[in-house]
């Protein structure tokens, strides 16, 4: 058995590229909201704006699915929410279940979002005996021991794994050997799955890191232009300041 692979080729089978398959959510998203608004149409710049791309992009993601709108009028609303939603799968019910019931597996049952979405929590599943039969969201937890019972009766084939890193590999493992061909991995690790399975990381500590790594870029953009902006003898001064030695002496300039 193959191990390592944790995403599937760039270009999908019918044709649409992966990075277009990953704005889909966006734009299906922001057409929903039009949708509970009842409007009608929507022009490619509307809706590139709503969904946070380029128009030209957008156009582009949306010939893969034969939709071109119509000159003037712009696309229409519930027809691409319809396209869309067949084009990711949603139209049907997919069974998922997650595997780690500690506070981020608590809060995924609770998340409301799955069953408007097209997917319906099937199990909630811990390794901890005492958590056997606490209800959470209203649904009873189940022990791991009875992981491959509970995929093969709902017919499983997307796990969530919301448990520490240390277990998620094994819980990988188990989840594959089921049957699970795709997996939301919320554990801090990466994991070596067989090939045909895919997995979709989320990791929030890395997302706060590259926000940070923007912060600081923005700080030191900031300073640069408050320095520029500073007249030529106060920004002189500046400098002496900085290269000034720790008894407070400014080291002599050597001559060129």
């Amino acid at each position: 058995m193959a191990t390592g692979r944790t995403h599937r080729p760039a270009t999908r089978s019918r044709g649409i590229p992966e990075a277009t398959v990953a704005r889909l959510p966006l734009y299906l998203r922001a057409l929903t909201a039009l949708s509970e608004r009842s409007v009608p149409t929507v022009s490619s710049e509307e809706l590139a704006a709503a969904a946070g791309v380029n128009s030209a992009k957008l156009r582009k993601d949306f010939s893969y699915l034969g939709s071109y709108g119509t000159r003037g009028v712009g696309y229409d609303v519930e027809y691409l929410v319809y396209q869309i939603s067949r084009e990711l799968g949603l139209t049907q019910d997919w069974p998922v279940v997650i595997v780690g019931i500690g506070n981020l597996g608590a809060a995924l049952a609770n998340y409301g979002g799955f069953a408007s979405r097209g997917f319906r929590v099937a199990a909630l599943i811990d390794a901890d005996p005492a958590m056997a039969g606490k209800p959470v969201a209203g649904m009873p937890v189940q022990h791991t021991d009875d992981l491959e019972k509970i995929i093969s009766e709902n017919g499983v084939s997307i796990g969530v794994i919301a448990t520490p890193a240390g277990a998620a590999q094994q819980v990988c493992d188990r989840l594959t050997s089921a049957g699970v061909t795709s997996i939301l991995n919320f554990a801090p690790t990466v994991l070596s799955v067989p090939d045909g399975v895919d997995v979709r990381k989320v990791d929030l500590s890395i997302e706060l890191q590259i926000l940070a790594f923007h912060e600081q870029r923005k700080a030191g953009e900031e300073s640069a232009a408050e320095a520029a902006s500073l007249p030529p003898a106060a920004r002189g001064a500046g400098e002496q300041a900085d290269r000034k030695g720790p008894d407070g002496d400014v080291p002599a300039v050597m001559p060129a």
